[in-house]
């Protein structure tokens, strides 16, 4: 397993899934639950589910000069489950830097490709701020461009959820969350993460919004 957060980049067609938006800086942020929506991706519903067009987080965060970005999806899962990259997918992460914050002054485009062995995957990515055409090559590898850092992969469940504590709040009726117990520990998710310096996003810049969306190829979510 790989930590999301202890380095962004470890050494290790229709609208589908609202995967998250966040503000930066804000007081307000909303995300979509893993398993949204239920009757695409959940297997208690659904004995076959769209794993891999299933979003389950987005992640974003500033620091030292650069703007954190990780899109996280199917998952969680085992982490003796195989990574589920799929190129009729097509990921997407709508950035807003404008009010109202409901257009987007960039969407970075993400697919998976196939090489000639069986588990020989590539990733490109497209519309990443600041840079120049693609960002192209093998997955579980750090790519940079322009001064821009990108990586798809398999990653440990960045996710905390201390289910026990929630069950028993709401059967007590007083807070029971403990940071000791994370139901999503020990678990992967495989995911997009880039670091992208802040001039990329334009000239006095301060809040953007961020969601993610997945589209399928040849079936509409």
């Amino acid at each position: 397993m790989r930590r999301i957060f202890k380095t962004l980049l470890a050494g290790s067609a229709a609208t589908a899934v609202l995967g998250g938006l966040l503000l930066l800086p804000t007081e307000v942020a909303e995300s979509a639950d893993h398993l949204d929506p239920p009757n695409r991706t959940d297997a208690g519903i659904d004995t076959t589910p769209d794993v891999p067009a299933d979003i389950a987080d987005v992640f974003a965060w500033h620091s030292n000069g650069t703007v954190k970005i990780a899109m996280t999806f199917a998952g969680p899962v085992a982490t003796t489950a195989p990574t589920f990259y799929d190129r009729d997918v097509l990921y997407k992460i709508h950035i807003s830097t404008r009010d109202p914050g409901t257009t987007d002054e960039f969407t970075i485009r993400a697919r998976f490709g196939r090489g000639e062995g069986a588990n020989d995957w590539g990733v490109r990515f497209e519309g990443v701020p600041g840079v120049s055409g693609a960002i192209e090559g093998p997955v579980d590898n750090n790519l940079e461009k322009d001064g821009v850092k990108a990586r798809a992969g398999l990653f440990d469940e960045p996710f905390f959820f201390d289910l026990i504590g929630f069950r028993e709040t709401r059967s007590f009726g007083e807070i029971r969350i403990r940071n000791d117990r994370n139901f999503f520990d020990g678990q992967n998710d495989t995911a997009f993460v880039f670091e992208i310096p802040d001039a990329n996003f334009g000239a006095g810049v301060d809040n953007i919004e961020i969601h993610g969306q997945t589209l399928r190829f040849g079936g509409n979510l």
